[in-house]
């Protein structure tokens, strides 16, 4: 468990099961989190406290009780502590193999579930991964959690037409994606897509929410996450994902997680933390 500040507590590891890219358990006293996305589902529940967050350019608050968060891949997002006490919680990372790409835009419309069987069985899951033999245990958990989802997803009305992403900005956003670690500049990627430098940037945040920069940074640092899970070095890190040195990372992803490379490192176990 790693501890920045009195009352900042983070746990986070890579689970033996397949679906889950990652646990991430906090507690913050006083974060707010840059608009960022990842490239994964993110299943969170709370502990204790209130969460306030945007999705998708529209914000939403959310309480402990029964309420669970889904925010899907992809859609920018923040999130923000609400009161001086902070919040506890509990984040489950899930690959395409649990929640399919097209209920994306059902679940960005929708983010929070307020379904205390749903929760209890997300609480149960969480307990099955801090316990090593238990994974049969947590399979067949991951599983009722991914009907259940499901579930509440499908009886979502479909995403309106019209709000597909603008062609220009899909280019530049895939382009981003193929040179996260190695980097472009702004007006390489203008040459390449035949645009104005201005107009991509434009185009891109009027899409996605967020300026090119700022999506290509969570890109890194969501990298930077996988890498430190599996044991690298921050230093090594930094420059494999893109970032100018230690210093420049450890800036971006204290912003981003709440925490430093290297706590965060610290933070992770062989399975799973004995605490969260």
């Amino acid at each position: 468990m790693a501890s920045d500040r009195p009352g900042t507590s983070i746990s986070a590891w890579r689970p033996p099961l397949t679906g889950i890219a990652e646990v991430f358990h906090a507690h913050f006293t006083d974060h707010a989190y840059p608009a960022h996305t990842h490239d994964t589902w993110d299943l969170m529940i709370l502990d204790d406290g209130s969460v306030d967050f945007a999705l998708d350019r529209h914000r939403h608050g959310a309480t402990g009780a029964a309420s669970v968060l889904l925010l899907p891949p992809g859609v920018p997002h923040d999130g923000r502590t609400v009161t001086a006490s902070g919040f506890r919680k509990r984040n489950l990372y899930l690959d395409g193999s649990v929640l399919p790409q097209h209920l994306i835009g059902r679940a960005a419309d929708t983010p929070v579930f307020n379904d205390g069987p749903l929760r209890d069985r997300i609480d149960q899951l969480h307990a099955a991964l801090t316990h090593p033999g238990d994974e049969f245990e947590a399979e067949s958990l991951l599983s009722v959690i991914r009907e259940r989802l499901h579930f509440h997803l499908d009886a979502l009305q479909p995403r309106a037409p019209g709000r597909e992403a603008n062609r220009l900005a899909a280019e530049l956003r895939e382009l981003l994606d193929s040179r996260t670690c190695v980097g472009i500049s702004l007006h390489e990627a203008a040459a390449i897509l035949h645009a104005h430098p201005t107009h991509l940037i434009r185009c891109f945040k009027q899409t996605y929410g967020l300026p090119p920069h700022t999506y290509l940074t969570g890109k890194r640092i969501d990298q930077a996450r996988r890498l430190l899970l599996d044991g690298h070095r921050p230093a090594e890190v930094a420059t494999t994902v893109g970032f100018h040195d230690q210093a420049h990372l450890n800036r971006h992803f204290t912003r981003h997680v709440g925490t430093t490379p290297a706590r965060y490192k610290r933070a992770r176990t062989g399975s799973a933390p004995t605490s969260a």
